[in-house]
């Protein structure tokens, strides 16, 4: 069959074989899209066509180690062994012919080595990508126009400290990352270089790096660029939407993740789901089902769940359950953000339990709040009962990207307890627990999408409504739609469509007419696209307003 198409990209390496060029072209340009096991395969074939192209050798160990989304802490005891076997020999292999290279090629070898410990049995490695940025920042500063030398001295800074380049509630630099410096490399080749616009691993990185940031909005062109550049690279034709999420885009978000779902089909036929890639495969849809939430679109939001477990058949789970299993329940979030009660109970328990364990805690979770807004309390109760024995079982590694399940379910455990006590008529006892639903959503570490897909603010603040708390409500919508400062940046959900209801309804109630009109072009934009009618921002409220 042809191959995948991989744009345009090329490094010229040292190599007589004009095979061992094409392969090394392909793996390089899987490595900037996070596919490290195919680009591992299209370094091994280079090396079939040239056993001394010495940067394939390499490739294979820069992809054998960690990245942005797999740390070391993250590979099995059996996976460091292996991995850190197969680096080394790839770096033994590669200083065996070093001598023949060019200077770049060279010095970019060198300082991999300096990532890779020889004890695979150690705590902290931590040290060894300190060290390994150090030694790219001489690379850099040696080859400061080497777009490929910049993109990677970024990754590996960015890798010192990954999801944690900013402090999300101060507004500014982590303590202890390398933000800033990453973030001037990348920068700077951008400025003055205008190649830097068609190279993917920049513009890859760019991203990442903004997304946590005060100002995502700033990378907006670089995810626009990166969209069309490397056609069948699935997760790159995705990496946009990290910031068309952030900036209220949830149209772009929804088109730009299923053309991405459907381009890693392409991989899949190719090589199977047993594999880390899959986790990219689940994230287009995971983020379909999140932009179709905020857009108010069951159907899509659905069928996005639905191919979810398509994706993942019981044999891919088990390869993986501790990053795969969480995503089985997918479908759950949508029944609860839409008010499908019945639906939710008609919903069968997992066959196997002790596979499907945080699935099984969040049906529990479900039942719970679709009993509870149905009137049959006893029975919620039973089933909140239920959720505390499930929850206990599921493990403390498992994973939701990059929270624990754990903690993902002590938020389902508040909004539920909420549920249960409002619609029980101990209002103020059930908007405490969703309070607290409110500051452990807040809490948990920065995930896009969110863990917690129904932002826990549009159960709170239709409560309050429907308990005639307008005040409060109203705070609650605003720090929503990041109209004043009290969530950091990438923890607010602009212009979506149930904020914007509940902030317009609070408008109205109080006879504000100045801001209102701006809210309600917003919101007639919103309800435009949504394919449900809007009634409150949570459809556990019972005193609904039309929009």
């Amino acid at each position: 069959m042809t191959y995948f198409d991989l744009g345009a990209r090329s490094r010229k390496v040292t190599t007589a074989q004009p095979e061992a060029q094409l392969w090394f072209d392909r793996g390089l340009n899987w490595l900037y899209g996070f596919n490290h096991e195919e680009a591992i395969a299209c370094f091994e074939t280079a090396l079939m066509a040239d056993p001394d192209c010495v940067m394939a050798h390499w490739g294979i160990a820069h992809c054998i180690g960690p990245n942005y989304n797999k740390q070391w802490e993250f590979f099995s005891p059996e996976e460091k062994v292996a991995a850190l076997d197969r680096a080394h020999l790839a770096l033994k292999q590669a200083a065996a012919v070093a001598d023949r290279v060019t200077p770049a090629e060279h010095a970019m070898l060198m300082a991999l080595a300096a990532r890779f410990p020889t004890d695979p049995a150690i705590e902290d490695y931590g040290p060894w990508n300190d060290t390994f940025a150090d030694e790219m920042r001489k690379v850099h500063a040696a080859f400061p126009t080497d777009l490929d030398v910049t993109a990677l001295f970024a990754e590996a800074l960015m890798n010192r400290t990954p999801w944690k380049l900013w402090d999300l509630e101060a507004g500014g630099p982590a303590e202890g990352a390398s933000t800033v410096e990453a973030q001037a490399a990348l920068e700077r080749a951008f400025s003055n270089d205008p190649a830097a616009w068609d190279h993917p691993g920049l513009l890859h990185m760019y991203i990442h790096l903004l997304e946590m940031s005060p100002t995502p909005e700033r990378a907006l062109r670089h995810g626009d660029r990166l969209v069309d550049l490397v056609p069948d690279s699935g997760h790159l034709v995705h990496m946009a939407t990290h910031i068309d999420v952030l900036c209220g885009d949830y149209q772009n978000v929804i088109w730009r993740n299923l053309r991405a779902a459907a381009v890693d089909r392409k991989y899949f036929d190719h090589a199977g789901g047993e594999n880390f890639y899959t986790i990219y495969r689940i994230h287009n849809l995971h983020f379909v089902i999140y932009g179709a939430m905020f857009l108010a679109r069951p159907t899509t939001a659905l069928a996005a769940a639905e191919a979810l477990r398509d994706t993942l058949p019981e044999p891919v789970v088990r390869y993986m359950p501790e990053f795969f299993e969480a995503f089985i329940g997918m479908k759950l979030h949508v029944l609860v953000r839409f008010g499908r009660w019945q639906d939710i109970l008609d919903e069968p328990f997992p066959t196997d339990p002790a596979l499907y364990l945080n699935t099984t805690a969040l049906l529990h979770y479900a039942r719970t709040v679709a009993l509870a807004n149905l009137g049959r309390l006893d029975e919620a109760r039973a089933e909140g009962d239920a959720f505390a024995t499930a929850q206990r079982a599921v493990p403390e590694d498992w994973m939701m990207f990059n929270n624990p399940c754990s903690a993902v379910l002590l938020v389902a455990e508040q909004m539920m307890l909420g549920e249960l006590a409002y619609k029980s008529g101990q209002t103020e006892a059930g908007l405490e627990h969703l309070r607290t639903a409110v500051r452990l959503d807040d809490g948990m570490l920065y995930d896009e999408p969110w863990g917690w897909m129904q932002p826990s603010r549009h159960a709170l603040g239709a409560l309050l409504m429907d308990a005639g708390q307008y005040a409060e409500a109203e705070a609650v919508y605003r720090a929503d739609l990041g109209l004043d400062q009290t969530l950091p940046r990438p923890c607010q959900h602009p212009r979506n469509v149930w904020s914007l209801h509940g902030l317009d309804e609070c408008l109205r109630r109080r006879d504000e007419t100045v801001e209102r009109r701006h809210v309600r072009l917003q919101l007639d934009q919103a309800v435009a696209r949504a394919e449900v009618p809007i009634r409150s921002s949570c459809y556990c409220r019972s005193k609904k307003v039309a929009a």
